[in-house]
């Protein structure tokens, strides 16, 4: 900004904030910082730490060249629990700290589901206040706050067919249905559930399949693009036509292959009970 000093220019104390006694258009600068990385002989309004308020979850910390940096560090010391948590995310953290620095690095919705390890039952979860163990699609279990009351239906578009073949009056109803039960119930399409002979009569929403469930001769629609990293060995399933595939991924795509709903049995392979 024309004619304005240092110390106004560095009044605010944040990081990356640089000046320069150069007086010149907006238009010049928008050039120097797009081919130069920012204004000839700029002067940094923060050289040292001194001062510096990076906020709440982090600190000042001088880098290998000398310049002020802010970087997580979350306040750990009020934390009780020492041992591992699952985050919101279904993954496993060493313990409550390690996740708020994962939170501070650029996963700000990332919370505590529950103390210990990420599960794949609700059997021995805990979960905090009035929050249920549900376990969803994936088998990963997770805690949510069952709704009470949902709001009134307005429109027939609401209406969604569950896995279990009951029709639901919208996604709200569907979840409360779902925490009540404690297991993942899933849509299986839009819509009211119809008597359907085969996938033919399903139509599914944009860039999903319908996949015949032969055991409840009912389709659901699924997913389909999913592209499957190379699987390890300790990742193989058994699936439900009794093949053993090198992941739950590899299974999902072979379903989607066939036009056929495969679930996973168990962990491992299919020779190995």
């Amino acid at each position: 900004m024309p004619g304005m000093s240092r110390d106004e220019c560095c009044r605010s104390g944040r990081l990356g904030t640089s000046w320069t006694e150069e007086d010149v258009p907006n238009s010049t600068l928008f050039r120097w910082m797009i081919f130069n990385g920012g204004a000839p002989n700029c002067i940094p309004c923060k050289e040292t730490c001194d001062n510096v308020d990076c906020g709440p979850g982090k600190r000042c910390k001088m880098n290998r060249r000398s310049k002020p940096r802010c970087v997580c560090a979350p306040d750990c010391s009020n934390i009780t629990w020492k041992g591992p948590v699952c985050g919101s995310d279904g993954k496993t953290y060493k313990d409550e700290c390690a996740l708020l620095k994962a939170k501070c690095k650029g996963q700000p919705d990332l919370d505590v589901q529950y103390q210990g390890k990420c599960k794949k039952t609700c059997r021995d979860v805990l979960c905090p206040g009035s929050s249920t163990c549900v376990v969803d699609q994936t088998n990963n279990a997770y805690c949510v706050t069952c709704n009470r009351i949902c709001p009134e239906v307005t429109s027939p578009e609401q209406y969604l067919c569950g896995n279990d073949g009951i029709i639901y009056a919208s996604a709200c109803h569907l979840r409360r249905a779902t925490c009540l039960l404690g297991r993942s119930i899933g849509v299986a399409y839009e819509g009211k559930c119809i008597k359907a002979k085969s996938c033919e009569d399903i139509q599914c929403s944009a860039g999903k399949k319908c996949l015949w469930d032969a055991r409840m001769s009912r389709g659901r629609c699924s997913l389909c693009d999913e592209t499957c990293p190379e699987s390890k060995t300790e990742e193989a399933v058994c699936a439900s036509d009794n093949t053993t595939y090198p992941s739950e991924c590899a299974m999902k795509q072979a379903a989607c292959s066939l036009g056929v709903l495969l679930e996973v049995k168990h962990s491992g392979s299919c020779n190995c009970k």
